[in-house]
């Protein structure tokens, strides 16, 4: 018996190297310090799942995988089989992993093992057509120390002749066999993004998806699904991301066999990718993991993993600055001499990076012109935007620059000259959002102008960060000129073009920033976050409205990227909340300022001055602390999040209160995370402790009994600082 084990020591417990494979049993096993997620081959080559859940540190307790039997002919052997990867073919009759046609009109495949190889923490399956040369490699990467399994195919074609691949998913997910299962995930719309929802699982097929071209507000590549028992802080939760800013698709279903499976990857409409001979097409990845305490834990161990695994420069990556942008005070009615007055207010708030938004190129004096014209207004900055630059330099700010590089205005110099550049069908409308057409990425003329025109502003000025915005979904997503057969290229090879162009700035040019932006979280994924520092959740940044789609989009991202703009009220729904309560809610990411410093009073100025230097002071804890959520805007009076610092000598709790009724106090928010021995300093935010509150309580007594930190009335905020003595 040959056995590939090489024993490590995690959280004090002996486990096997992070990939094992059992010959014996051929039987592969993948070890987190979290979590193990085991498959195997079985007697007729086919590979199945076998398990997903707590740390498993023996493989020989897991058994090969049973042939099983047709139950009727309505019911064969493979319906109840969890492949691991299963291709369309033969009596299968869930949503495949992999479908394709050849040439000659067949479509039946039938995938089954044919080598691995294994290299440190990365494992590679190899799978084969029964018949055909028609070739799958199974890429699997553990994160042994984040809880986190990395997977992702490649489809090769090795045959002689051409094939189209009609849907080419990432990864499937199999569950354990039961019932009562529970799905989490968010929707929503532009200005209500990362709307959460738990709701059973039931038979069938629950489909989350994007057909626009980008990762869409609508849904976000994400789920977690439970046991239907699971809390915050309680109960198992699997959970998977897909890694991919165009179209695709999550498919969990339930079978009539008590099995649920997620089936993830590119999405399938309007989905046709020819492959000849000797070509390939790699899918996205697909994380996936398992937490044993909860939703709360399961966020925690994504936030960590992006911090330090996704994120351009991981770990190392530099906290996010305080930022101003000036679309709320000037929109497109930019000049030099306002931006520079602008400038000086914002710096005085302790500003660190500031951000000049639409209007300063082209004949950008509205959405209805410019766009794709990234020349520098001569009217508006007759000098080029130097000046501006160094000015605010001066002030100790970096300067950003928004940018919509993808897009173009039918009135700018750049349609006039070239019409085709743009998605389209011949002959047939031109659909306008926006004011503005789509440019076709996946022609290798257009990627080459947006990296030129980016890298030539990156190149003559001292840009540190671009706010890069999409603000509008494809439609007519034709490409005329790549020819009928390989038209549906465009899906991958326009979100491919735009990495690339992405990689390549920032290879050239290692400070340079970007903010991902598409009319708000409309592109949002792990895919792209491999690539920006920042994203921006919503254009709706209206305080109250944002702690339901701050809540939502913390289950999957860490706060680090959320980028959070305090602006002015009257806002989107008319209400008009205090500046503290405003400065509270988004001090819990990416603290920003979108406000027009113009219309600021002493007040006001004070007010910012003094939340800007607070969060400068817990900034630390809330981009790579730990966040625990304890009380959702969802279901109570009262919203409650806590963060506590990695190395737990900080933590900060934020409260808010909706509408005080009937007089009824607000009960007393337990803490998490806290060391019970240890005993800390209580220092409140807005200068406004509870009545009664001590200045110092053991970990044991915050975490058992609880803060009542009196808030009252409608609208009322507050935050306390908790340092360890």
């Amino acid at each position: 018996m040959h056995r590939v084990v090489i024993m490590l020591a995690f959280a004090g417990l002996a486990f096997g190297q992070p990939v094992q494979y059992l010959e014996s049993k051929k039987i592969f096993l993948l070890t987190t310090r979290q979590n193990s997620y085991a498959f195997g081959v079985g007697n007729d080559g086919a590979l199945r799942h076998l398990y997903w859940g707590a740390p498993l540190w023996r493989a020989d307790d897991l058994s090969a995988p049973a042939p099983r039997r047709d139950v009727s002919s309505f019911d064969p052997r493979q319906m109840m089989e969890a492949e691991e990867f299963p291709g369309w073919g033969g009596p299968r009759y869930y949503e495949p992993a992999l479908k394709i046609t050849r040439d000659d009109g067949g479509r039946d495949l039938v995938l089954r093992y044919a080598s691995h190889r294994i290299e440190g923490n990365e494992l590679t399956v190899n799978l084969r057509d029964i018949n055909d040369a028609i070739e799958v490699s199974l890429i699997y990467r553990v994160y042994p120390e984040y809880g986190i399994v990395r997977r992702h195919a490649i489809i090769h074609n090795s045959t002689q002749h051409n094939l189209t691949i009609e849907s080419a998913q990432s990864a499937v997910w199999n569950l354990p066999a039961g019932e009562g299962y529970q799905l989490t995930y968010v929707s929503g719309r532009w200005a209500a993004e990362d709307q959460l929802h738990h709701e059973p699982i039931y038979e069938g097929q629950k489909v989350l998806e994007s057909r626009k071209g980008h990762t869409s507000h609508n849904f976000n590549p994400w789920f977690m699904i439970d046991a239907g028992d699971a809390g915050e802080e309680h109960g198992a939760v699997w959970f998977g991301a897909l890694a991919w800013s165009g179209n695709w698709r999550i498919t969990v279903e339930q079978t009539p066999y008590r099995q649920v499976r997620v089936t993830g990857g590119m999405n399938s409409f309007d989905f046709a990718y020819p492959l000849k001979p000797g070509d390939s097409l790699e899918t996205p990845a697909f994380y996936g993991g398992y937490a044993a305490s909860g939703f709360g834990s399961a966020s925690r161990m994504l936030h960590r993993f992006e911090r330090d695994e996704i994120l351009p420069g991981g770990a190392s990556s530099r906290l996010r600055p305080v930022l101003y942008n000036s679309w709320e005070a000037t929109t497109f009615n930019v000049n030099e001499a306002g931006q520079k007055e602008l400038a000086d207010k914002a710096a005085k708030l302790g500003v660190e990076l500031f951000v000049m938004d639409d209007g300063w190129f082209g004949a950008r004096n509205n959405d209805r012109a410019g766009l794709g014209d990234w020349v520098v207004n001569p009217q508006k900055f007759p000098q080029g935007l130097k000046g501006l630059i160094d000015h605010v330099n001066s002030l100790g700010m970096d300067f950003g620059l928004w940018v919509e590089p993808e897009m173009v205005n039918a009135n700018s110099d750049l349609y006039r000259k070239h019409p085709d550049w743009v998605i389209n069908f011949p002959g047939r409308p031109r659909s306008e959002l926006r004011n503005q057409m789509i440019l076709n990425l996946a022609r290798e003329d257009v990627k080459q102008y947006i990296f030129g025109v980016l890298d030539k502003l990156a190149s003559e000025y001292n840009i540190r960060y671009f706010k890069w915005d999409m603000n509008r979904s494809f439609s007519e997503p034709g490409w005329p000129e790549a020819g009928a057969a390989d038209e549906r290229k465009l899906w991958v090879g326009y979100v491919r073009n735009l990495y690339d162009i992405i990689d390549r700035l920032r290879a050239k040019h290692p400070k340079l920033e970007i903010e991902s932006c598409s009319g708000g979280g409309g592109r949002v994924d792990l895919g792209i976050l491999r690539r920006v520092d920042e994203v921006w959740p919503s254009d709706n940044t209206e305080a109250f409205d944002r702690l339901r789609i701050q809540e939502g989009f913390t289950y999957a991202y860490t706060p680090k990227v959320m980028s959070a703009w305090v602006t002015d009220v009257p806002n989107m729904n008319g209400r008009a909340v205090s500046l503290s309560y405003r400065f509270l809610v988004m001090m819990q990411g990416a603290l920003g300022i979108g406000a027009n410093l113009n219309k600021f009073s002493e007040q006001d100025t004070a007010t910012a001055t003094r939340m800007v230097a607070t969060y400068k002071r817990i900034r630390a804890t809330v981009q790579t602390g730990d966040l625990y959520r304890l009380l959702s805007p969802r279901g109570d009076d009262v919203t409650a999040s806590q963060y506590v610092a990695g190395d737990g000598r900080q933590s900060v709790l934020f409260a808010f209160r909706h509408a005080q009724q009937y007089q009824t106090a607000v009960p007393a928010i337990r803490l998490r995370g806290l060391d019970e021995k240890a005993v800390y300093k209580i220092e409140p935010v807005n200068g406004r402790p509870a009545p009664g509150q001590q200045q110092q309580y053991s970990g044991a007594y915050l975490m058992n009994n609880g803060l009542n930190l009196g808030l009252r009335g409608d609208y009322d905020a507050t935050a306390v600082i908790l340092e360890r003595q």
